[in-house]
């Protein structure tokens, strides 16, 4: 690739890689307005997936998985490469891997009065076991890369302010799976905000570069 192209594709592949966390988001909310009207609250969002609708849900998943595609391939255009910025696209590229693999493996959806995120069938413990790992994965890539992104790109206190919001939503997911089940959903997507927020200003700042 010239150097000349280089900016280009960079510009292309962030471009991308905002449209999809957008469409990511409205899937998110058109769903929540379809049946079986699963509670933003109390239920995950994995949660989305199964019913008439799921598979757009399933799609959705897909996307993102595709949007960690984009954010990689669009950091890597980005000046010179380093250990931990090698390490965040890789575990960025994990997160991505684990989020396509939830289409193959649907949750297990509580039964009504029940709550949390306990799984009672095989599938969906490797429901859970995808699900933690991506999210471990991509919080532990938006702490490597956000400490490259402060030195090379513009919205930097945004960026940081996305991955701290990430960063509490999981210790609250984790909380809230063993003290408060009944807001397990509303922690999750606090962290999904954080996640998705981060990779949205992350790219605007990659489209600003000459």
């Amino acid at each position: 690739m010239s150097s000349g192209d280089a900016p280009r594709t960079r510009r292309a592949f962030a471009t991308v890689a905002v449209a999809l966390v957008l469409l990511y988001v409205l899937v998110d909310v058109v769903l929540q307005f379809l049946p079986p009207h699963y509670s933003v609250v109390s239920d995950a969002e994995s949660d989305l997936a199964v019913g008439p609708f799921g598979w757009a849900m399933s799609l959705n998943f897909l996307a993102r998985a595709a949007m960690c595609g984009c954010v990689i391939v669009a950091i890597l255009l980005v000046g010179s490469p380093s250990r931990p910025r090698n390490w965040g696209l890789v575990l960025l590229a994990v997160s991505g891997l684990c989020s396509a693999a939830l289409v193959f493996a649907p949750t297990d959806v509580n039964s009504p009065g029940e709550y949390g995120m306990t799984p009672h069938t095989a599938i969906g413990v490797v429901h859970v076991v995808f699900a933690t790992t991506g999210f471990v994965a991509v919080l532990a890539a938006i702490a490597l890369l956000t400490a490259w992104a402060r030195r090379a790109l513009p919205r930097a206190r945004a960026i940081l302010a996305f991955a701290v919001l990430g960063a509490v939503g999981l210790a609250a997911l984790a909380l809230s799976i063993a003290l408060a089940p009944q807001v397990v959903g509303l922690a999750e997507r606090v962290c999904l905000a954080g996640i998705l927020g981060w990779a949205f200003v992350l790219c605007l700042g990659i489209r600003r570069l000459a």
